[in-house]
This record gives C-alpha cells, structure tokens and sequence, in this order.
C-alpha cells in the first residue's frame, strides 16, 4: 500500500478488525483490557505488511506515535471502580495504565530506535498524528513513524477482550519520507 499522508508517504497501513479478525492474542503481562493487545496486534499487522518478520532493519529509527482520545477506558475504569470499593489495584495495572507502555512493547518487540510519542488529540486524531510523525522525521529523531490510532467502545471491558466490542478500532500506518522499506 502507498499513499501520502502530508508530506509523508503511507508504507504500510493496517487496522483492526479485518475481515476474519476475532479477538486479538493476549499481549503477555497484560491483563483485563483489550486496548494493550489491540495496539500491539495491529501494529504487527502493519509492520509485517512493510518489513516481513521482525525484526526491523536494523539502524532504522522508527518512532512510535500511538494517539487516542480517551486511552485505556477498560483499565481506567477498572482501577477506578477499584479503588473505589476500597481495594488495591494489581501491580499489572501500575505500568498498563500508562498507554505508551504498550508503545515501549511494540517498539522492543520490532528493534525500532525512535522516540515513543502518546497523544490525547483535541481535534482529527490521523491528522494530530501525522503532524507529530512530520516533526518527529522533520528533527531528524527518526527515519520512520508508526502511527497507531485506537479507540475503545466505552463499554469495551473484559467483554471486549473476547470478540472485540462494537466500536472498538485501531489502525496503524507506518509513516516515511517516500522510500521504500
């Protein structure tokens, strides 16, 4: 797939669900939402569609800039409903609720050397990120961006985690300066 995206050309893109998708595979030292094993699935969709198995090729900075508006709704409100009832969170929560920790996952996983971004767009979530990629090549802090864009249905819990809830979509796109991978 090649396209533009600003000034960037489109490398590689996937989403999630495609057709035949179920749920996604459980992302290990993740556990009761469906957000870490989204982005980490749909990210390895789009970066086996650019560079075949991983790792990537090596020496490429490839950033990581994962966007959406509302985060990890199902930990959030796990942890929430939590400590409201007088309990403790699960040390798991304290590092899955920090959204670029799965970011971090993606980018060890793949050998990818960029920065790792999260962004809470206040406007187009692809065109807030897209922006973001554009700087981060334009400085010269990497050579490449994946861009990955999620949103969980408000009601996307453990539920979701089975067969992904109505609503609930990630899209990865990964972003260069218009050479092939």
């Amino acid at each position: 797939m090649s396209g533009t995206a600003g000034r960037l050309t489109v490398l590689a893109e996937a989403a999630w669900p495609e057709p035949g998708d179920a749920a996604p595979p459980p992302v290990p030292g993740y556990v009761h939402s469906s957000f870490p094993p989204l982005v980490a699935a749909v990210a390895e969709r789009c970066l086996t569609r650019a560079y075949g198995q991983r790792p990537a090729p090596g020496g490429e900075r490839c950033a990581v800039v994962l966007v959406s508006a509302a985060g990890d709704r199902a930990s959030a409100a796990h942890v929430r409903a939590t400590v409201a009832g007088g309990g403790r969170p699960g040390p798991l929560f304290f590092f899955q609720s920090v959204p670029n920790s799965v970011a971090g996952h993606v980018a060890a996983r793949w050998g990818l050397g960029g920065p790792v971004v999260c962004l809470a767009p206040a406007g187009d979530p692809r065109a807030e990120g897209t922006a973001e990629a554009e700087l981060l090549l334009h400085d010269g802090d990497a050579d490449r961006a994946l861009l990955v864009l999620i949103e969980q249905a408000p009601d996307d819990g453990d539920a979701g985690r089975s067969a992904g809830a109505a609503g609930t979509t990630a899209v990865a796109v990964l972003l260069g300066g218009g050479d092939a991978p």
